[in-house]
């Protein structure tokens, strides 16, 4: 076997702790502030830079962002949450792109995006027999988690665009319309036996649309006004002050980094592996 195919071998199944923090009312937080921030900072930079420009820009970010996540070896609050604020930015101008500089209807791009996050989510079922964001111990697993999740972001900017523009909602009622959406996977959960894998990619997917039409309300002219750049500032600065928090506090660090695999109230972290 060559060198190469040992390393990829070895990189698909080295195990490392998961990289995926608890999902706690805190995640859905600051997964709904990240959303929003990446709205309004996307708009922000292709409107106050040249758009080739803010496009490589956030592609950089997100690169960055993810290289700082798969170099570690277990969830760190600082890095995860970077990412998903990076993704937020680069895969609202993913979805922008299509629309605005190629022309593609708000709803082509939506069921595009619907079927790249389909494939996705097939190939790595198919691939590793689940999509329990529990199991992201390996490279490989953190490779499909983040396709997915970038593919969720582009999807739900393209989503929200729809209903606000396309189907005349403005953002004020697309916020009521996704808010009533996602409300289904809550109480399908909690009061009718649905799946919690089933939910949470649910709820993960309408949580764009959904902090993006808040975002957009509060920044836009058509909405509250306050600006791009003042709305992105208020959510980074939120996110930033949660995320110490818990870097603090260790309230979502994943059960299999404490010592005690058992008890949820050891704040002792595992010791690093080499």
């Amino acid at each position: 076997m060559s060198a190469e195919r040992s390393l990829h071998r070895f990189a698909s199944t080295r195990r490392t702790y998961s990289k995926v923090p608890e999902v706690t009312a805190w995640f859905w937080l600051v997964k709904a502030l990240t959303t929003a921030m990446g709205e309004s900072t996307s708009d922000w930079l292709v409107h106050t830079l040249v758009p080739e420009i803010a496009v490589v820009l956030g592609a950089v970010a997100f690169s960055v962002a993810i290289w700082l996540q798969f170099s570690r070896d277990r969830y760190v609050p600082w890095c995860y949450w970077f990412a998903v604020a990076m993704v937020g930015v680069f895969g609202t101008m993913c979805a922008d792109v299509l629309h605005v500089g190629l022309g593609v209807p708000y709803i082509a791009s939506t069921i595009f995006f619907a079927i790249v996050l389909a494939a996705v989510f097939r190939t790595w079922y198919r691939t590793e027999g689940t999509l329990s964001i529990h199991s992201i111990t390996t490279p490989r697993r953190e490779v499909f988690y983040w396709a997915a999740v970038l593919a969720t972001f582009a999807l739900g900017t393209a989503a929200g665009d729809l209903t606000a523009n396309t189907l005349g909602l403005g953002y004020f009622g697309s916020i009521w319309l996704f808010a009533a959406i996602i409300a289904i996977p809550a109480v399908g959960y909690f009061r009718f036996g649905m799946g919690p894998i089933l939910a949470f990619w649910f709820a993960y997917v309408v949580t764009r649309p959904l902090g993006a039409s808040v975002a957009d309300w509060l920044g836009k002219p058509e909405g509250v006004g306050l600006g791009n750049g003042l709305v992105s500032l208020a959510f980074a600065a939120a996110i930033v002050l949660i995320v110490r928090h818990l870097a603090r506090t260790g309230r979502d660090t994943p059960i299999d980094q404490f010592g005690d695999p058992l008890r949820r109230d050891d704040r002792s972290p595992a010791p690093a592996t080499s």
